[in-house]
């Protein structure tokens, strides 16, 4: 296959939360079909509700500090599927990407056809599958492994983690992972197996009282996190929960010390310095300014406001859209009364909120102009006219939100760029007297 077909043939799996299927027996059938790729290096899985992302960008740009050679897999992706596997600090080349993909095909179908499984592996655990089989041929020393969705069931958990890290537990999925926070902990818990070296962030008393019991279960001394030291570090991520995240990698980053890895405390300070997150507290400079964040939970959404109250800005605008499966109401009452304008948009995804949906949680909690836009890009288009040069736009609510609309703003910002460049260069041409 070419990329546009591996990526159309894997869309064609359906959409990976819509159709997913927790499971790992499909992911150890495939793995097992390819020679276990996941058994040619150390592996580190990071679980949990909010900033696993994050803080398996800070472990990955640590190691790449380190010199060590690391493959990084990451869900979901802003613009291109490639942006999921990353290779000694870079995407995976369209070619590459569409040849694992075209093996781990081949293996699925072989395996429907022996009547091993009933049907294809999901999107998600072919994906994972071509990653793991990726970073085999790329000679990686460590792969880092951002889990899709639970833990005790997901697809990343069928490549055996050494170490494994436990972000901030929160209320999110709750139709696939419970409707408590001790069950969801429950399922996140379950990436703690004997033997792992388990590295625990800051959590609420029940998701913690739940993760402790795990590790008392499968005799594992468990390592937990608090901020407090790094307050002072030059961390390269926007917004005060990144601390405790940045915690979680450094803990990480110190514990695959003694399995092999010689990193140090300098190594550590400059992986966190360059570590670059795109859609995460990500400012873009410009007249105004935008803010695009994917907080797509109630956590997220307090994370969000709490920067922008420490943010010194102008008039706010906010564009946001959402899945209609997320705690829209909580989430609307958090942001909402934060801006001067806010602009509904639905989002390019079959999950997408509906405005039906979104209008009347912005009757109820928004304090500015309400304006309903058709899609992601009219919002920006409306933003931008809707703003002063000295205010914000912030973008938000979904990552599949920011995927759509990154791009975009960052043409316009580069475009105003020139024009100003350019208007700037005349004027400087004329005579004095002109």
């Amino acid at each position: 296959m070419q990329f546009d077909e591996a990526v159309q043939y894997l869309l064609g799996l359906g959409h990976e939360t819509l159709t997913i299927k927790l499971g790992l027996r499909n992911t150890e059938l495939l793995l097992a079909a390819l020679d276990k790729p996941e058994r040619s290096y150390q592996v580190v899985q990071i679980a949990g509700t909010n900033g696993k992302g994050s803080t398996a960008a800070m472990l990955d740009s640590i190691c790449r500090a380190a010199g060590i050679r690391s493959g990084l897999y990451t869900s979901p992706h802003l613009v291109s599927m490639t942006e999921r596997i990353r290779i000694a600090g870079s995407d995976i080349t369209p070619d590459d990407f569409a040849r694992h993909a075209t093996t781990v095909r081949g293996v699925a179908e072989g395996l429907v056809a022996r009547k091993e499984i009933e049907a294809l592996p999901t999107f998600f655990e072919q994906l994972t599958t071509i990653a793991l089989l990726a970073f085999r041929e790329a000679g990686v020393d460590l792969a880092i492994l951002e889990t899709g969705l639970g833990g005790r069931l997901d697809s990343t958990t069928a490549a055996g983690a050494t170490i494994v890290g436990l972000t901030s537990i929160a209320m999110d999925h709750e139709d696939y992972l419970g409707d408590t926070l001790a069950s969801i902990a429950a399922e996140k818990a379950a990436v703690i197996r004997p033997g792992v070296t388990a590295i625990i962030a800051k959590q609420q008393p029940e998701a913690l009282a739940v993760l402790l019991q795990r590790c008392e279960a499968v005799g594992v001394q468990p390592s937990l996190t608090g901020g407090d030291f790094l307050k002072t570090s030059g961390l390269n991520l926007r917004g005060r929960h990144q601390l405790e995240n940045a915690s979680v990698a450094v803990r990480l980053a110190e514990a695959l010390g003694d399995h092999g890895f010689a990193i140090s405390s300098e190594q550590i300070g400059l992986g966190l310095a360059r570590v670059h997150h795109p859609g995460r507290l990500e400012l873009i400079p410009s007249k105004p300014a935008f803010l695009l964040d994917g907080a797509h939970n109630p956590a997220g959404a307090a994370a969000l406001r709490d920067y922008v109250a420490e943010f010194e800005h102008g008039p706010l605008t906010l564009i946001f859209g959402a899945m209609r499966d997320k705690k829209l109401e909580e989430i609307a009452q958090i942001l909402f009364p934060l801006a001067n304008c806010l602009i509904l948009t639905p989002v390019g995804n079959p999950r997408t909120a509906s405005l039906e949906t979104l209008a009347p949680l912005a009757r109820r909690f928004a304090r500015g102009a309400v304006i309903e836009a058709n899609s992601a890009a009219e919002a920006v288009r409306i933003a931008i006219t809707q703003t002063s040069d000295n205010g914000l736009i912030c973008v938000t609510g979904s990552l599949y939100l920011i995927g759509e609309t990154r791009p975009l703003i960052l043409k316009l910002v580069e475009q105003n760029h020139d024009h100003t460049t350019r208007r700037t260069a005349q004027s400087n041409q004329q005579p004095e007297n002109f």
